[in-house]
């Protein structure tokens, strides 16, 4: 890989830590709060709306300067939201804003892949993105958890931060710092010389050419199947998050601290798993993964009944395994076909929208099922076989496609863009 890859990882690395270990520290704040439980899950509902509010324009954003542009206009807008929470805003809102920036950053840090490396390297740059993205995600959430342990806190005080007059504030503060890091790699991403759209001002226009991509990716046959595991998996991660938190809590015995690390075996797992599939799965094998996804549901289900935390970290890590091996080709799949389709901003602004919007429906509804009063025991099986059924629904239909022509035969594994 050249330099600029690595650049990008390292950009992506710690405004990714920065993500996770923030959202700890804001369920830590609305904890503080006394906020409703249900608060919690909302954290992420708040921060995917500019996902699925904003996508019609934020691909066409994405496309419209280079992409390493694109990164720190919207690193600093998380910035912003950092700041607003430094300042007291409402953990929700401030989230919100972080979500804001978020939108915008997606369609830049994955399309400059396409732009930047030959299709046959997507699976390989995926895996390698997705396991820093996750080892973020394990370092990130054990920080955050770290950070809300009251020695820790003691500690962050005792440094004597600026401005900093609370555990909480200094928490925040130093997660801003790694929001700035990320900005400093953010602007030596080298610019991949691929020509710029330049962006419409009328709104009504972005709109129909967003619903023209979307019905276009959603029509091609592996554009649809791609995007269908990959909506339902980032849909099913994000409440997962939550999930393993309360059952930490209602099963194990731990604190929101305790079970933040149990989080982080969960991503240890899918980075063991990112790992694996780069280095065996290339693009045309990528759709022999989805029964890895009806076996993740299943395993989850599992979860039900455990009280011993070795056995719970063994699960988590089998958890993730199974998710980040049949994701990482998907995802290379979807942004395969998706550059072919539309160009890489649109193509991610889609699948970004899809998977939000299932990040949406599915955190309301664990909050709408906290908010009835089912135990935590119910909603894991609810939720696992949800997952197993969707997935085994999704693998039928692209045998069914491949009845009709097979698709799959005309991926090129050695030609490149």
């Amino acid at each position: 890989m050249p330099l600029g890859f690595y650049i990008i990882m390292a950009a992506q690395f710690f405004s990714a830590l920065a993500d996770n270990a923030l959202l700890i520290v804001a369920i830590a704040l609305l904890r503080d709060m006394a906020a409703p439980s249900e608060y919690e899950p909302l954290l992420k509902l708040f921060f995917t709306l500019s996902y699925v509010g904003l996508a019609a324009f934020v691909g066409a954003f994405a496309d419209s300067m280079p992409k390493w542009r694109v990164m720190l206009i919207s690193n600093t807008i998380k910035i912003g939201g950092c700041l607003m929470l430094f300042l007291g805003t409402h953990p929700l809102f401030a989230y919100a804003i972080i979500g804001l920036g978020a939108a915008a950053y997606s369609p830049a840090k994955y399309g400059i892949l396409t732009e930047y490396l030959p299709h046959r390297l997507l699976v390989l740059a995926n895996g390698w993105i997705e396991g820093l993205t996750v080892a973020a995600i394990i370092i990130g959430t054990m920080m955050g958890g770290a950070m809300i342990d009251n020695d820790i806190g003691d500690a962050l005080m005792a440094l004597s931060l600026p401005f900093a007059d609370t555990p909480f504030e200094a928490a925040v503060l130093v997660i801003g710092t790694l929001y700035l890091i990320a900005a400093a790699f953010n602007a030596y991403i080298p610019d991949t010389g691929v020509d710029h759209k330049p962006l419409k001002s009328n709104p009504l226009y972005l709109i129909h050419d967003f619903n023209h991509c979307l019905r276009l990716l959603w029509r091609d046959k592996l554009g649809q199947i791609s995007l269908a595991v990959t909506t339902l998996f980032w849909g099913a991660g994000a409440t997962l998050q939550f999930i393993v938190i309360k059952w930490a809590e209602h099963s194990l015995g731990m604190s929101l601290s305790q079970a933040s690390m149990l989080q982080g075996v969960v991503a240890l797992g899918v980075a063991a798993g990112s790992v694996l599939a780069a280095r065996y799965i290339s693009l045309r094998r990528a759709v022999r993964v989805i029964p890895l996804g009806i076996a993740m549901g299943v395993g989850v289900i599992a979860m039900v009944g455990i009280t011993e935390a070795w056995m719970a970290m063994a699960l988590m890590v089998l958890v993730g395994g199974l998710a980040g091996f049949f994701v990482v080709p998907m995802n290379a799949l979807l942004q395969h076909r998706g550059h072919i389709l539309m160009g890489a901003g649109h193509s991610i602004a889609v699948q970004n929208f899809n998977e939000n919007l299932s990040i949406l429906v599915m955190t309301g509804t664990y909050a709408l099922l906290l908010m009835a009063g089912l135990s935590i025991d119910i909603v894991i099986v609810l939720f696992g076989l949800f997952v197993a059924g969707t997935m085994l629904a999704i693998k039928r239909r692209h045998e069914a496609n491949q009845r009709e022509f097979d698709d799959v035969a005309l991926l090129d594994e050695h030609s490149t863009h």
